[in-house]
């Protein structure tokens, strides 16, 4: 595994953090010596898994708060919460996500499950933490950074201006397809706004390739009696989380991760193997489809970015 730069003295959020890459991620960076909140929906969860980084770490300084991506009153009580730290945030982590229910399902707020969590919430979070994120700080020696997880599906996808909630012919595949190109458009928006007004952050995105994690088996089994066990561990082309995890690493704290940029495994497909830089899919390539997105975003969340 490549080798963690020092984050001695730097605070990052993760999402999803309980489990899967987020886990992962929020581990070797607290190993690496960050100060980590781990930003889960279910907080005993959330505290299981900094049992564990502190077992395998004991240095490691991480702390559990509770944010549900699909309930935007919970993620403006999260941003609320880190505002009232008064200290900057080095860097957000947007991973959290689920992925292809066999039925429609609601947010809190009343958006398809999977664009309400998987990208209504974090650009909700990004906008609302956008304050500490830009906030300047003698003690910071780099800019501030946002990485978020797109996926392999995006290449598929495509935003559905008319139907966005997939109220009509919903397809688990397709809505999972559309709220991770409306990820990775969000991140490469978000470099275009750092670069129009000059903020000193970056942006950045990431997939994880084929990485075997419980995301393919949890999504698959909401609102069934039985949860679905995921079949993939004996597939080919598919890496474990520790390897699955350094894309997003690399575009959250790697030293040479530029913004706009997006990372992902250097293998057959992007399915596995080292990181490399990923090429931006034709469905994510306009700034126009981009612009018009985040427009929408703003109005269905009620959040905009820092004048």
């Amino acid at each position: 595994m490549p080798k963690i730069p020092d984050q001695t003295g730097r605070r990052i959020v993760v999402t999803g953090a309980n489990s899967g890459t987020g886990k992962e991620t929020a581990t070797r960076l607290a190993a690496a010596g960050a100060s980590v909140v781990l930003a889960v929906r279910t907080l005993s969860k959330g505290e299981d898994a900094a049992s564990g980084i502190r077992a395998a770490h004991p240095a490691a300084d991480v702390e559990v708060r509770e944010l549900d991506l699909a309930d935007l009153a919970s993620v403006r009580r999260f941003a609320d919460g880190i505002a009232q730290d008064d200290r900057p945030l080095d860097v957000l982590v947007n991973n959290a996500g689920v992925m292809a229910p066999p039925e429609r399902f609601e947010t809190v707020d009343g958006f398809e499950l999977q664009f309400g969590t998987n990208f209504l919430g974090p650009f909700a979070l990004t906008n609302l933490l956008l304050p500490q994120l830009l906030r300047t700080d003698a003690a910071r020696t780099r800019p501030a950074r946002v990485a978020t997880m797109s996926s392999l599906a995006a290449v598929f996808g495509s935003i559905r201006f008319a139907d966005l909630q997939w109220e009509h012919g919903y397809n688990g595949w397709r809505a999972y397809g559309q709220s991770k190109l409306a990820d990775l458009l969000l991140a490469l928006h978000l470099h275009r706004l750092t670069v129009e007004r000059d903020w000193p952050l970056v942006s950045t995105a990431a997939h994880p390739g084929y990485t075997r994690t419980n995301l393919q088996s949890a999504g698959r089994s909401l609102g069934r009696s039985k949860p679905v066990r995921s079949s993939d561990r004996a597939l080919p082309f598919t890496q474990d989380v520790e390897h699955g995890s350094e894309p997003l690493l690399y575009a959250a704290v790697g030293p040479d991760a530029v913004g706009g940029a997006y990372y992902g495994p250097a293998g057959f497909a992007g399915l596995t193997g080292p990181t490399t830089t990923a090429s931006v899919p034709r469905s994510a390539r306009s700034a126009d489809l981009a612009r018009s997105l985040w427009a929408v975003a703003e109005d269905l969340t009620g959040t905009t970015p820092p004048a």
